[in-house]
């Protein structure tokens, strides 16, 4: 049985791209590894309305993380040697690495990241975008 797309109406042109994105975001979908929120910031007189991406990073220090921007992917990677010196008698903490992506749309800025107490925050904005009209002249021709 073949899935219908929601984006395969005639008047829906140029979704592709959308449609190729959110079966990237249902496959990534289940790891759940590190755990994260992502909450509105409240818009302010001085800054538009803002996302803040959280993530809990215990045990790992600023030189293991990595943030990276990759065309429209936030992709935050966690990488943690395992030190062969340590014994341990019980090992409940993982050193495991991570990579968890974040698909952003057109004109989203990252505008920082700070670790702070376990966590990795990381804060977005998208800018109000301007509302253009463009008329599009039209050509006549006298083809019979």
């Amino acid at each position: 049985m073949s899935r219908q797309s929601p984006f395969g109406h005639p008047f829906l042109l140029g979704f592709d791209e959308i449609e190729q994105a959110l079966d990237r975001v249902a496959k990534a979908a289940g790891d759940g590894y590190p755990p994260y929120n992502i909450e509105r910031l409240p818009r302010t007189e001085r800054a538009p309305e803002r996302l803040r991406i959280t993530l809990a990073v215990a045990g790992f220090t600023q030189d293991q993380l990595e943030v990276t921007l990759e065309e429209n992917q936030l992709v935050i990677r966690g990488r943690q040697s395992d030190d062969k010196t340590r014994h341990f008698l019980h090992r409940g903490i993982a050193a495991r690495q991570f990579q968890r992506t974040f698909l952003l749309v057109d004109g989203m800025e990252v505008l920082g990241a700070d670790l702070s107490n376990g966590l990795l925050s990381i804060d977005l904005v998208r800018p109000e975008p301007e509302r253009i009209v463009r008329k599009i002249n039209i050509i006549a021709s006298d083809k019979v």
